[in-house]
Protein backbone atom coordinates (compact mmCIF):
# COMPACT_ATOMS: atom_id res chain seq x y z
CA UNK A 1 0.00 0.00 0.00
CA UNK A 2 1.26 3.47 -0.89
CA UNK A 3 1.80 6.09 1.80
CA UNK A 4 -0.38 9.18 1.53
CA UNK A 5 1.12 12.15 -0.35
CA UNK A 6 1.41 14.13 2.90
CA UNK A 7 3.25 11.29 4.65
CA UNK A 8 6.80 12.04 5.70
CA UNK A 9 9.49 11.25 3.17
CA UNK A 10 10.85 8.54 5.47
CA UNK A 11 7.62 6.56 5.04
CA UNK A 12 7.91 6.90 1.27
CA UNK A 13 11.56 5.81 1.41
CA UNK A 14 10.64 2.69 3.40
CA UNK A 15 7.85 1.88 0.91
CA UNK A 16 10.17 2.37 -2.09
CA UNK A 17 12.99 0.23 -0.66
CA UNK A 18 10.57 -2.60 0.10
CA UNK A 19 8.99 -2.38 -3.35
CA UNK A 20 12.34 -2.10 -5.15
CA UNK A 21 13.68 -5.23 -3.45
CA UNK A 22 11.04 -7.30 -5.28
CA UNK A 23 11.62 -5.90 -8.78
CA UNK A 24 13.56 -7.66 -11.54
CA UNK A 25 16.65 -5.99 -12.94
CA UNK A 26 15.77 -4.60 -16.38
CA UNK A 27 18.76 -2.31 -16.68
CA UNK A 28 19.37 -3.31 -20.31
CA UNK A 29 15.91 -2.01 -21.25
CA UNK A 30 16.51 1.26 -19.37
CA UNK A 31 19.91 1.70 -21.03
CA UNK A 32 18.48 1.08 -24.52
CA UNK A 33 15.86 3.80 -23.95
CA UNK A 34 18.51 6.17 -22.59
CA UNK A 35 20.83 5.67 -25.57
CA UNK A 36 18.08 6.50 -28.08
CA UNK A 37 16.78 9.41 -26.02
CA UNK A 38 20.19 11.03 -25.52
CA UNK A 39 21.37 10.45 -29.10
CA UNK A 40 18.18 12.05 -30.49
CA UNK A 41 19.06 15.18 -28.52
CA UNK A 42 22.72 15.25 -29.61
CA UNK A 43 23.91 14.84 -26.05
CA UNK A 44 27.65 14.28 -25.71
CA UNK A 45 28.63 14.69 -22.05
CA UNK A 46 26.44 13.03 -19.43
CA UNK A 47 26.59 13.17 -15.66
CA UNK A 48 25.49 9.69 -14.65
CA UNK A 49 25.49 7.80 -11.37
CA UNK A 50 27.21 4.67 -10.17
CA UNK A 51 24.28 2.45 -9.19
CA UNK A 52 23.51 1.42 -5.66
CA UNK A 53 21.99 -2.04 -5.17
CA UNK A 54 18.49 -2.06 -6.65
CA UNK A 55 18.96 0.94 -8.97
CA UNK A 56 19.02 0.66 -12.77
CA UNK A 57 22.65 0.21 -13.85
CA UNK A 58 23.63 2.69 -16.58
CA UNK A 59 27.30 1.73 -17.01
CA UNK A 60 26.72 0.61 -20.62
CA UNK A 61 26.24 4.26 -21.60
CA UNK A 62 30.01 4.71 -21.32
CA UNK A 63 30.46 3.15 -24.77
CA UNK A 64 28.19 5.77 -26.37
CA UNK A 65 28.77 9.01 -24.42
CA UNK A 66 31.38 10.82 -22.40
CA UNK A 67 30.23 9.90 -18.93
CA UNK A 68 30.99 11.70 -15.71
CA UNK A 69 30.19 10.58 -12.19
CA UNK A 70 30.06 12.20 -8.77
CA UNK A 71 31.91 12.15 -5.50
CA UNK A 72 30.06 13.17 -2.34
CA UNK A 73 32.04 15.59 -0.22
CA UNK A 74 30.98 16.49 3.30
CA UNK A 75 33.32 19.33 4.30
CA UNK A 76 33.09 22.25 4.56
CA UNK A 77 29.49 21.56 3.49
CA UNK A 78 27.82 18.61 1.72
CA UNK A 79 28.21 18.81 -2.07
CA UNK A 80 28.87 16.74 -5.16
CA UNK A 81 31.89 17.15 -7.39
CA UNK A 82 32.03 15.84 -10.97
CA UNK A 83 34.75 13.58 -12.34
CA UNK A 84 35.51 11.39 -15.39
CA UNK A 85 33.57 8.12 -15.23
CA UNK A 86 36.59 5.84 -15.29
CA UNK A 87 38.14 7.49 -12.21
CA UNK A 88 35.53 5.87 -9.93
CA UNK A 89 37.72 3.26 -8.28
CA UNK A 90 36.84 3.37 -4.58
CA UNK A 91 33.69 2.44 -2.69
CA UNK A 92 31.84 5.37 -1.12
CA UNK A 93 30.22 5.31 2.31
CA UNK A 94 26.93 4.74 0.43
CA UNK A 95 28.24 1.58 -1.26
CA UNK A 96 28.65 2.84 -4.85
CA UNK A 97 31.90 3.39 -6.71
CA UNK A 98 33.23 6.94 -6.59
CA UNK A 99 36.38 8.76 -7.71
CA UNK A 100 39.14 9.29 -5.13
CA UNK A 101 39.38 12.71 -3.48
CA UNK A 102 42.22 13.80 -5.79
CA UNK A 103 40.55 12.82 -9.10
CA UNK A 104 40.38 15.60 -11.72
CA UNK A 105 37.19 17.64 -11.47
CA UNK A 106 34.91 18.68 -14.32
CA UNK A 107 32.69 21.79 -14.20
CA UNK A 108 28.91 21.33 -14.31
CA UNK A 109 28.65 23.96 -17.06
CA UNK A 110 30.24 21.53 -19.51
CA UNK A 111 27.55 18.86 -18.99
CA UNK A 112 24.73 18.35 -21.52
CA UNK A 113 22.51 16.04 -19.46
CA UNK A 114 22.21 14.80 -15.88
CA UNK A 115 20.79 11.38 -15.01
CA UNK A 116 19.44 11.22 -11.49
CA UNK A 117 18.90 8.05 -9.51
CA UNK A 118 16.16 7.87 -6.89
CA UNK A 119 14.11 5.64 -4.68
CA UNK A 120 11.01 6.91 -6.54
CA UNK A 121 9.71 9.74 -8.73
CA UNK A 122 6.24 11.07 -9.17
CA UNK A 123 4.60 11.89 -12.47
CA UNK A 124 5.41 15.58 -11.94
CA UNK A 125 9.16 14.93 -11.83
CA UNK A 126 9.54 15.16 -8.05
CA UNK A 127 12.44 13.01 -6.88
CA UNK A 128 12.50 10.96 -3.70
CA UNK A 129 16.19 10.71 -2.98
CA UNK A 130 18.06 9.25 -0.07
CA UNK A 131 17.82 12.34 2.14
CA UNK A 132 21.19 14.05 1.65
CA UNK A 133 20.02 16.82 -0.68
CA UNK A 134 23.17 16.55 -2.81
CA UNK A 135 21.46 16.90 -6.19
CA UNK A 136 19.19 19.67 -4.87
CA UNK A 137 22.32 21.68 -4.05
CA UNK A 138 24.13 20.79 -7.29
CA UNK A 139 21.47 21.53 -9.89
CA UNK A 140 19.60 24.80 -9.17
CA UNK A 141 21.50 26.69 -11.88
CA UNK A 142 21.83 23.79 -14.33
CA UNK A 143 20.11 24.57 -17.63
CA UNK A 144 20.67 21.29 -19.44
CA UNK A 145 18.52 18.18 -19.69
CA UNK A 146 17.62 16.34 -16.48
CA UNK A 147 16.25 12.80 -16.49
CA UNK A 148 15.16 10.69 -13.57
CA UNK A 149 16.10 7.03 -13.95
CA UNK A 150 13.96 4.58 -11.99
CA UNK A 151 11.89 1.42 -12.30
CA UNK A 152 8.37 1.94 -13.66
CA UNK A 153 6.86 0.45 -10.48
CA UNK A 154 8.44 3.31 -8.52
CA UNK A 155 6.76 6.12 -10.47
CA UNK A 156 3.83 7.26 -8.34
CA UNK A 157 1.06 9.84 -8.65
CA UNK A 158 2.48 12.37 -6.16
CA UNK A 159 5.29 12.60 -3.62
CA UNK A 160 5.82 15.13 -0.84
CA UNK A 161 7.64 18.16 -2.21
CA UNK A 162 9.42 21.04 -0.52
CA UNK A 163 10.54 24.31 -2.10
CA UNK A 164 14.17 23.19 -2.35
CA UNK A 165 13.23 19.93 -4.14
CA UNK A 166 14.18 20.17 -7.81
CA UNK A 167 12.15 18.38 -10.45
CA UNK A 168 13.45 16.49 -13.46
CA UNK A 169 12.22 17.18 -16.96
CA UNK A 170 12.08 13.55 -18.07
CA UNK A 171 11.52 10.10 -16.59
CA UNK A 172 13.29 7.05 -18.00
CA UNK A 173 12.18 3.55 -16.98
CA UNK A 174 12.26 0.08 -18.50
CA UNK A 175 8.93 1.02 -20.14
CA UNK A 176 10.34 4.03 -22.01
CA UNK A 177 10.93 7.77 -21.78
CA UNK A 178 8.36 10.44 -21.01
CA UNK A 179 8.42 14.16 -20.42
CA UNK A 180 7.05 15.45 -17.16
CA UNK A 181 5.33 18.76 -16.72
CA UNK A 182 5.46 20.30 -13.27
CA UNK A 183 2.19 21.77 -12.02
CA UNK A 184 1.73 25.37 -13.18
CA UNK A 185 1.85 26.60 -9.58
CA UNK A 186 5.28 25.06 -8.99
CA UNK A 187 8.24 27.36 -8.49
CA UNK A 188 10.83 24.57 -8.29
CA UNK A 189 11.67 23.16 -11.68
CA UNK A 190 14.62 21.85 -13.57
CA UNK A 191 15.21 19.89 -16.72
CA UNK A 192 14.50 21.44 -20.03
Amino acid sequence: MLPQRASPKDEWRAWARKRRAKLPDRSLDVTAHLISFLQERDVQRVLAYRALPGEPVVDALASQFELLTTRARFRPEPRLTLHPWDTATEVSRFGALQPPANAPQVPLETVDAVLLPALAFDRWGVRLGYGGGFYDRLLPSFSGLTAGVVWEALVVEALPCQLHDLRVGWLVTEAGVRAVQPPASSQASSGK
